[in-house]
């Protein structure tokens, strides 16, 4: 049996120093994120920029120099992180404690690099520009949050990462974060062009800055001591810019696709520009555990990751708190959300009503919609119909089950969810592949499925029926179990 996953590679002994104490790593991402300001805060939270630079050191992935400084941005004191690319020629360059190093690089690195340049202004993960409708000139103007402007033709694609990532000697923990970091940046753009995840050919995000940032994102957390991350709700900005796939409204097509994959929900604000970038909304999706409010924390360090552009509305920053959480956390790797629970006892309503609202509801977004058989007063039957949904669609909902139901009234409440991680993946059987779905426990394959669109267009192809495909899948997948 095939499966194509993300897999995590053997363990190293070469670990990093860390922090031994379990702590909470809570993100305030009021005015965004973005892979160099998530690693200027964990820096400011007391990351050694020498050991971070040791690490990366590990990927044997020349034609870079990194850039630490402390820095203020609106009257905000914090770090600025930037990734330099080299130019043709070995150079000096200082790093984090004024340190002096000469690299030198090799004539297909050196190509690589020189497809990139930098500019003053503003670059980012996926290169565009940024518009104001507004602007009777149409003035145009570079937009991110860090300082890499990327033009170059050539890219890594998943693969590439995967195995550069893989063979290096970073920690277990670092590459099975990194490639799965890079896996859901690589599914959303796979869904956008129509192709496997494999098969993505990354430009901006494959060239050597960004995958210094997510890499080291990655080894900066596992230096903190891999605390738990929790984050605020996700806020972007207005606006439209220009990248690869053409003129498109915020957020840009990767960032919605990453963010919905994981199930967050995303809000925007009047500023009028990029907050949340495909990197880092793929940290985001791939890191954090809860989303929400803070509850019962107890800051006992706050850092700063600053970006490279001026807002109009907030400052252009990343504000990180590590401290204790009075909640306790489980031991165990499952995804964690919040929902809306919408419920109503129905007992006149028309059968077939009901089957339109279930059908109506799901078309709309609904996590899920379900009815069951209940006893109501005066012995009467009846139905309980439930909507699932996030919190930001229960209005809408609730609305749509008081026209379309015979309800006089809605409950409602909030649940904490706790859920498998989930990957897709294909087997092989006697009629062709099967897509089918994974759902792991810290790391293990603790549930399997085949994927139903999957068996269907495979049991018209190879005419045989339905149940013959759902079985061959099964038997596939049994050795994962």
């Amino acid at each position: 049996m095939k499966l194509r996953t993300t897999k995590a590679a053997p363990a190293h002994k070469n670990q990093p120093r860390a922090i031994t104490e379990m702590k909470t790593l809570y993100l305030d991402i009021f005015s965004g994120i973005s892979g160099d300001m998530f690693i200027g805060a964990l820096l400011d939270l007391g990351v050694d920029a020498h050991d971070l630079e040791h690490e990366l050191e590990k990927l044997k992935l020349d034609g870079y120099h990194l850039h630490i400084s402390r820095a203020q941005k609106a009257a905000i004191e914090g770090v600025k992180f930037d990734v330099h690319l080299a130019h043709e020629h070995s150079h000096e360059h200082t790093h984090a404690g004024d340190v002096t190093h000469t690299h030198a690089h090799s004539p297909e690195d050196q190509q690589h690099a020189h497809e990139h340049h930098h500019d003053d202004e503003h670059a980012h993960d996926h290169e565009h520009h940024h518009h104001h409708e507004d602007d009777q000139d149409a003035h145009q103007h570079e937009h991110s949050h860090h300082h890499h402007e990327q033009e170059h033709g050539h890219g890594r694609n998943f693969s590439e990462i995967k195995t550069l990532i893989s063979s290096s000697r970073l920690s277990d923990w670092v590459k099975e974060k990194s490639i799965a970091v890079f896996h859901r940046i690589a599914v959303a753009e796979g869904k956008i062009h129509g192709l496997p995840p494999e098969q993505v050919h990354f430009h901006e995000v494959g060239a050597v800055d960004s995958i210094v940032d997510i890499v080291g994102a990655c080894i900066g957390l596992e230096l903190l001591g891999k605390p738990h991350v929790l984050a605020s709700l996700v806020v972007e900005g207005t606006g439209w810019i220009n990248c690869a796939h053409g003129r498109f409204p915020i957020p840009a097509p990767a960032t919605l696709s990453i963010l919905g994959e994981r199930g967050i929900a995303v809000s925007q604000c009047d500023e009028p520009n990029e907050l949340v970038t495909p990197t880092g909304a793929a940290l985001l999706a791939e890191l954090v555990e809860e989303f929400g409010p803070m509850r019962d924390l107890l800051a006992e360090k706050i850092g700063f990751g600053l970006g490279t552009r001026d807002n109009q509305t907030r400052p252009n920053v990343l504000r990180a708190i590590l401290g204790r959480s009075a909640t306790s956390k489980s031991k165990h790797d499952w995804e964690t959300d919040t929902i809306i629970v919408l419920e109503t006892n129905l007992d006149d309503i028309n059968p077939e009503i009901l089957g339109h609202f279930v059908e109506q509801a799901l078309a709309a977004a609904a996590l899920d919609v379900f009815h069951t058989p209940i006893q109501m007063k005066k012995n009467r039957p009846g139905v309980l119909l439930t909507v699932l949904c996030a919190e930001a669609d229960a209005d809408k909902f609730t609305e749509m089950i008081l026209r379309e139901t015979s309800s006089f009234g809605v409950r409602r409440h909030t649940a904490d969810r706790r859920k498998l991680a989930r990957e897709f993946a294909s087997v092989k059987t006697p009629y062709g592949e099967v897509t089918v779905k994974l759902g792991k426990l810290d790391g293990k394959v603790v549930q399997a499925a085949p994927e139903f669109e999957s068996c269907k267009k495979l049991a018209r192809t190879a005419k045989v029926p339905l149940k013959t495909i759902y079985e061959a899948a099964t038997k596939a997948l049994k050795p994962r179990k």
